[in-house]
């Protein structure tokens, strides 16, 4: 790996070279009284294949108040080692906080990598410490690379409107920080048999500059589409918001959700937290049925991981006709109904009629 010349780059950057950075890092987003959330998860995978290539260990990274017992769950699922700062001034989550804590142990044992899932926090949390470590971050990557020879990570994203892909590289600067949105990678298989380290850390905690005053819980009682097995999703071709009404109805009887393109978002027609897409969520149900959408490359980014793709659109050479499994020709006022109509009469034959054919 050759060195890097500190003397022709910026002078606020500290001189470091990329060859005293090792281990591929995965920060662990905690959900309170359930344990690492599945998008911090599913980061285990493009972090093994990234440590592979660079010969070096997948570790966990938890942040918090009583998350110790949660370590177990992140070996489980394939990290080698998990680093533990576990203490009551972290039981609240202040984004200088928490950002000032990983920092600090990223001075310490200096990740060549960090990954972190792109929820709300983890898109707060990576640019703070990148800021801070003068590191470089890409956001809402769709895969990760290595440069075999430099050592480099090559973080991909789709940029310009989702028409080609993105490979960006930071030469200089380690640790190299990327996110990917949940669902964007699969979660990897849990495997009761695998031990690992668990290093309990203690770091300098500050005070927040801010202060909790109430915290309210919404209770959503439709499923988020991210945990969806089938959607029906429609898109400006509905030419109304009334064409929503109809696909709830065929939702609810594949025991689905209903969810939208960005141009059904912006109409005004579906809420922002339905959106599918390089915007939006990206899901994975076993079915998803896409009415009047066109299929543009940054709607189908959100359903890459879809296991059946069904289309209805009145345009036959619409691009979601060339990349679903089956396509329907024709007006969705006229198919969504007979589609409701066949469910029926198969829910007729039994209660699980329905599930069977999804099957």
């Amino acid at each position: 790996m050759p060195r890097v010349k500190c003397e022709d780059l910026c002078p606020e950057w500290p001189c470091e070279q990329p060859e005293e950075f090792k281990n591929v890092w995965v920060y662990g987003e905690i959900e309170p009284g359930r344990g690492i959330r599945e998008p911090s998860l599913q980061m285990l995978t493009p972090a093994r294949k990234i440590a592979e290539k660079l010969e070096g260990k997948v570790v966990g990274l938890l942040i918090g108040h009583q998350v110790t017992a949660y370590a177990d769950d992140f070996i489980k699922y394939g990290a080698d080692e998990v680093l533990v700062v576990d203490d009551e001034r972290l039981k609240e989550y202040y984004p200088d906080v928490y950002g000032h804590v990983i920092v600090q142990l990223s001075l310490k044992y200096k990740p060549e990598v960090i990954l972190l899932a792109a929820t709300m926090r983890g898109r707060e949390l990576g640019p703070y410490v990148a800021n801070t470590l003068r590191a470089g971050i890409t956001a809402d990557c769709t895969d990760f690379d290595v440069d075999e020879k430099t050592r480099d990570v090559l973080l991909i994203r789709p940029p310009f409107a989702a028409i080609m892909l993105a490979y960006i590289r930071t030469p200089f600067r380690r640790p190299q920080i990327g996110t990917a949105r949940p669902n964007v990678f699969p979660l990897p298989p849990r495997d009761e048999s695998r031990r690992g380290e668990v290093i309990l850390e203690k770091v300098d905690i500050p005070k927040p500059r801010t202060r909790l005053l109430k915290r309210i819980r919404i209770e959503k009682r439709e499923v988020p589409i991210e945990k969806a097995e089938v959607i029906v999703s429609g898109g400006k071709g509905l030419g109304s918001p009334e064409g929503f009404k109809l696909l709830q109805r065929l939702a609810d009887m594949l025991g689905g959700v209903i969810a939208g393109s960005r141009k059904a978002v912006d109409a005004g027609w579906i809420p922002p937290e339905r959106q599918v897409g390089q915007t939006g969520r990206s899901v994975k149900p076993i079915l998803y049925i896409a009415v009047g959408i066109s299929g543009a490359a940054q709607h189908m980014i959100g359903v890459r991981e879809a296991g059946r793709i069904v289309a209805i659109n009145t345009d036959p050479d619409a691009p979601i006709v060339r990349q679903a499994d089956y396509s329907i020709i024709g007006d969705y006022r006229e198919i969504v109904p007979a589609i409701i109509e066949e469910l029926e009469e198969l829910k007729r034959k039994g209660p699980k009629a329905i599930e069977e054919l999804l099957k």
